[in-house]
């Protein structure tokens, strides 16, 4: 047998064949001191298998010691590992090996096969950490890994190596499963020794499945693969063998059939097959080669085994260890329960609470949650000090980390219901305290609002953080979230500041409209009549010229607006707003009052506002002269004349009125100016409620001129011929007083009068009777005329009159027709006698001597 490492040609004159003895019993991969044997790619060398590219298979056996996998491999491989002799129970195989297969007449072409060392010896005792790295290793590079157990190991955890298992799967999949677009599968061959037929394969076969399904749901696994199965890893066959000694014949029988399984397969597609029923052919499936070339072997498994020797994870611990693992996690458990008692009920109502939307404020929850970590890690302490020390450090910190894990959660989840009440609560007090100034004249000020709640408010966040700060503990500090809630109390102080700003500006714009409004409506009313016009002035004041009525209305528009916006400024100031806040809500309010004042302009300018104004006007001129008293037309006065001045004069208001031009410049007053540019702490919300201005905004798409057109061209022309028409009116009413004037009496007339009445008055007053009548009538008529009597009773005669004509002629009619005298002297018929030849009576005659109207028609009149 060769030596510790196989020898090499290094070149000195060694000859091949010299190699060919060396690796008579194949080539020692790793050593029993962990070593890798970096003359490998030597060995495929000379047994060929370098040179074959994909085309070879790599095979690996493990299980305990003294079990028989060097004799299992010699017999199915034709290789010549060392074995142990039957007289003596010793380790034999050290370190791993590797041969090629010797038997490849009904194999796959460049079989290689590992021997690995034996795990349970008795040469290593407590030090596993050797089989737990060359198990992985024989894992993670072998296509197919025979287990070699005895049948009554089947069941047990140990005898059948599944807690080396356990281990060498969780370390597998952190290291080289992980990388789930180079996921690799391997077939688990199980090979049952010394199987007596008694317990049936099958039944052998599923208590090693369920055996390996429970270690994998029991093993640690990286992220995004918790619910991964082992068979998305790993395929199973299984085989069992006779005894050796007592069955030779039927043991090397066994193990030939078992050799013709060793060549290329295929999965069964039937989805009923089961395990190594899925395999049809062989059991070297596509899947399970690492695609690694032959000559690039060596490199890769060198690879692999520094991974596994670096890795910590297998370094796993010794028996006393092993015991205080398991007490420490034990103990932790019981004092866990103390734990969950007082912490439990607390996590409920909180997750109650999250459920029904409203995060509660839990009393006392930092002093019970630090009194029952104190009490767990005291007892925790207590009982498992006096084990490993190493191990109790770390169970006593693992334990730490699970109870702080919990309140940890409990107390952010605490301190987020706190931080969502305190904002809340900040923002009512600061409303109320707000509104409340409001209702007592508005002297608050705001800015001392604000600065006094945010610091009660933190107060009472802060009281609530220091209250959960455990002694000693680092995450238990939460400066962090103070400071953050500090920040959420700035940004909302900043909104609620911006909202005040808001009603601020809404009141600024409600004084601005309600003095234009005045102010507007006033210039308006003076191109009335100033004399009882609609909101025309008491004093009859008129302007001096009416062509400068925009110069006057933007002189008013002006004004008002400084007045505004120093108001607003200092307001604003008392809110400790920030220059460009300030800023943003003068460039508003100046958009906002031109609007109003575009707004007050068009109801002045509707059709029946300025048609009265023109009205006003022109019977202002027309009515008027110029001193301002009425005139009284007379038929000799121009009434044609001064109605085409009146007229014309306020014609000529319609061109003025229809655009917004000042005198001083003969153009559009300058909006550009006048709104200023946009200011940089503009944000979107400020300009959703803004009216787009012609000649300012770009995108509005009309321009200054089209914005300060006050009557479109249809609108002048339709106001022009409405007001002719009323103009029409007035003139013909003045006309036809002038002609419907009382003409007066000659002075002769009453001369006239004198002379031919004096006898007739000189009787009147000679006779005390008639003078007394006289004056009697003379004083009624007097007093009658004083009180408007005369009109009434001149309809009442009249009234009189007629109901006394109508009385006389029903008289006369029935005197007539009953009294046959009087129709005799009249040389009328007899009343019977008319009645039978014509039907014609009185009561047939109306009032005018025609027939009246009947239901049956009227007939001709006699």
């Amino acid at each position: 047998m060769n030596g510790h490492f196989a020898a090499v040609d290094n070149g000195n004159g060694s000859s091949p064949d010299s190699n060919a003895h060396n690796f008579e019993h194949g080539i020692q991969v790793i050593n029993e001191d962990k070593q890798y044997n970096t003359n490998l790619n030597e060995y495929l060398n000379e047994t060929h298998v370098a040179e074959a590219g994909f085309n070879y298979h790599l095979i690996s056996v493990f299980g305990s010691q003294s079990t028989g996998k060097s004799t299992l491999l010699n017999h199915l491989f034709g290789t010549q590992f060392s074995v142990m002799s039957e007289r003596e129970r010793r380790q034999t195989t050290k370190g791993i090996w590797m041969s090629k297969n010797k038997n490849e007449g009904k194999m796959a072409d460049n079989i290689l096969v590992m021997d690995v060392e034996g795990t349970d010896g008795r040469e290593r005792g407590e030090d596993q950490d050797f089989e737990r790295k060359s198990a992985l290793f024989a894992l993670a590079t072998s296509e197919v890994l025979i287990v070699n157990i005895w049948e009554h190991q089947v069941g047990l955890y140990q005898g059948a190596n599944m807690g080396l298992l356990k281990t060498v799967f969780e370390v597998n999949m952190q290291l080289f499963l992980k990388d789930k677009q180079n996921q690799t599968r391997s077939l688990l061959f199980f090979v049952i020794r010394d199987h007596i037929g008694v317990t049936p394969l099958a039944n052998l076969r599923n208590t090693l499945i369920q055996d390996l399904t429970h270690i994998w749901s029991s093993i640690s696994k990286p992220a995004g693969l918790e619910n991964s199965k082992i068979e998305d890893y790993f395929d199973f066959a299984f085989a069992a063998l006779p005894h050796k000694i007592l069955q030779p014949d039927k043991f090397i029988s066994e193990v030939q059939n078992l050799g013709s399984r060793f060549i290329a397969g295929h999965r069964n597609k039937d989805s009923d097959a089961t395990d190594d029923q899925e395999l049809t052919g062989g059991v070297f499936l596509p899947e399970y080669h690492r695609r690694i070339p032959a000559d690039g072997l060596s490199i890769y498994a060198e690879g692999i085994w520094d991974q596994i020797v670096s890795n910590k994870d297998l370094d796993l611990p010794t028996q006393q260890e092993l015991l205080a693992q398991f007490r420490c996690d034990e103990i932790a458990r019981e004092v866990q329960i103390a734990f969950d008692a007082a912490i439990a009920p607390l996590e409920e109502q909180q997750a109650g609470s999250t459920r029904a939307g409203k995060p509660a404020v839990l009393p006392d929850l930092g002093q019970i949650g630090a009194e029952a970590r104190e009490k767990c890690v005291k007892n925790f302490e207590t009982q498992a000090s006096r084990y490993h020390k190493g191990v109790y450090t770390t169970k006593r910190a693992e334990l730490e980390d699970k109870i702080d894990n919990r309140l940890k959660a409990l107390y952010q989840a605490h301190l987020t219901a706190a931080h969502k009440a305190g904002v809340t609560a900040f923002s009512d007090a600061v409303t109320n305290a707000v509104k409340a100034g409001q209702k007592a004249g508005g002297a608050y000020e705001f800015a001392e609002i604000v600065e006094k709640q945010k610091t009660k408010t933190l107060e009472i966040f802060k009281k609530e953080a220091q209250s959960l700060a455990i002694p000693g503990v680092a995450w238990s500090n939460f400066k962090p979230q103070y400071l953050i809630f500090e920040k959420e109390l700035d940004e909302v102080s900043a909104r609620l500041r911006k909202e005040e700003m808001r009603r601020l500006a809404i009141r600024v714009e409600r004084w601005v409209k309600s003095r234009l409004g005045d102010a507007i409506g006033l210039e308006f009313n003076k191109l009335g009549s100033g004399r009882g016009g609609s909101g025309a002035p008491e004093s009859g004041e008129k302007p001096t010229t009416e062509k400068d009525i925009w110069d006057r209305v933007w002189k008013a528009f002006i004004s008002i607006v400084g007045e505004a916006e120093s108001r607003f400024t200092d307001r604003a100031k008392s809110f400790e707003a920030s220059d460009d806040e300030v800023q943003v809500g003068l460039w508003r309010l100046r958009r906002k009052s031109w609007v109003a004042l575009r707004e007050k302009i068009e109801e002045e300018v509707m059709e029946s506002n300025i048609l009265m104004k023109l009205r006003e006007n022109f019977e202002d001129k027309f009515r008027y002269d110029e001193d301002g008293v009425p005139r009284i037309w007379r038929p000799s006065d121009d009434i044609e004349g001064i109605y085409t001045r009146a007229r014309e004069s306020t014609l000529g208001l319609v061109p003025l009125l229809s655009r917004f031009r000042l005198t001083s410049t003969s153009a559009p007053p300058d909006l550009i100016e006048f709104v200023g540019p946009q200011p940089h702490g503009v944000e979107p919300g400020d300009e959703e409620d803004l009216t787009p201005i012609g000649g300012v905004d770009e995108d509005e798409g009309k321009s200054l001129e089209e914005e300060t057109t006050i009557l479109s061209e249809p609108k002048k022309q339709d106001l022009v011929v409405r007001f002719k028409k009323m103009a029409d009116g007035v003139y013909v009413e003045a006309k036809r007083s002038a002609i419907g004037g009382i003409t007066q009496v000659p002075l002769y007339f009453y001369a006239v009068l004198l002379v031919l009445g004096w006898n007739e008055f000189v009787m009147v007053l000679r006779n005390p009777i008639l003078f007394l009548l006289l004056l009697l009538i003379s004083g009624g008529t007097y007093v009658a005329y004083s009180l408007n009597l005369l009109g009434p009773m001149m309809q009442m005669a009249n009234a009189a009159s007629t109901q006394g004509m109508e009385i006389g002629k029903a008289k006369l009619r029935d005197f007539l027709e009953n009294h046959e005298g009087a129709r005799g002297a009249l040389g009328m018929p007899p009343k019977n006698a008319q009645r039978v030849e014509s039907g014609i009576s009185m009561d047939t005659l109306d009032s005018n001597g025609k027939r009246k109207e009947t239901g049956l028609g009227a007939e001709d009149d006699i």
